[in-house]
């Protein structure tokens, strides 16, 4: 008879635990907070390669790891005395039967745009009922990588009307930026070329999202194509006994050109 999932997670809670019992993995054992955090960020982008891969089996192992993250973090707090993985699981279903009206309150939404705003709102009075002033920026951690980062605020701020009315009107304003930073790349200034150099992305990713776009995997799907299209120079390079490093940049133009035709669909 196959397990229900509550069994199986269940089961996953007692590995945890004998992982580091006394008898357990010395490794395991050792693990802190802060030993632990680059496994986790490392497994949330594994999980997003596995969905840009789009294979099941691949997504769902990778799945898996990232859960094992969660449950590890939890189970650290569990010996510290501070909270178990019960307390993350019901903290959790409050918040989302709480910060869903519409679904399990009778409440009514017309979008998903308004469901968005209801989100907020709930937040927001929650904060205030709590005696904190939270700002419509809050939640989007600092640590997020820089272009995420840029987006999700620019999301929420968009969430209050504070937004440009469409993309043509965001890309009028990256003409404006690259104006800037044409005049501080002249005058040789390295701070204010820096300054107008972040204006110029932080603008870009106005665009992609007003676009229906992820500027991260937009940015991310154009380093790929950049890296497929060098590795096919170097091959070309390579298969005419010559050498990417030692070849003239107008041969290297050549084998460039060539790898991009090469990919173009026919």
């Amino acid at each position: 008879m196959t397990e229900s999932p509550a069994d199986l997670f269940n089961r996953l809670l007692d590995v945890m635990t004998r992982l580091r019992s006394e008898g357990g993995c010395p490794w395991d054992r050792e693990q802190t907070r802060e030993s632990l955090k680059p496994y986790l960020i490392e497994e949330a982008y594994e999980v997003l390669d596995a969905i840009d891969g789009g294979e099941p089996a691949a997504l769902q192992e990778e799945l898996g790891d990232l859960l094992f993250q969660v449950v590890f973090h939890a189970e650290v707090g569990r010996e510290r005395g501070e909270f178990a993985i019960a307390d993350v699981l019901q903290h959790l279903i409050d918040k989302m039967v709480h910060r869903h009206p519409h679904v399990f309150a009778g409440a009514a939404v017309g979008s998903a745009r308004e469901a968005l705003h209801q989100w907020e709102a709930i937040k927001q009075r929650d904060a205030e009922q709590a005696g904190n002033r939270r700002s419509v920026l809050a939640g989007v951690p600092r640590a997020l990588p820089a272009l995420l980062r840029a987006q999700r605020l620019q999301s929420k701020a968009a969430r209050v009307h504070f937004d440009w009315p469409d993309a043509a009107a965001a890309w009028h304003k990256v003409h404006e930026e690259v104006g800037e930073t044409t005049e501080a790349l002249a005058s040789g200034d390295r701070d204010r070329i820096r300054e107008e150099l972040g204006d110029v992305l932080f603008s870009v990713v106005n665009v992609a999202r007003l676009s229906g776009l992820d500027a991260e995997d937009v940015l991310r799907e154009a380093t790929d194509k950049f890296h497929r299209r060098f590795t096919d120079m170097e091959a070309d390079l390579i298969a005419r006994g010559k050498n990417v490093g030692t070849a003239p940049p107008d041969e290297l133009e050549r084998s460039w050109q060539a790898a991009k035709t090469q990919e173009r669909p026919s």
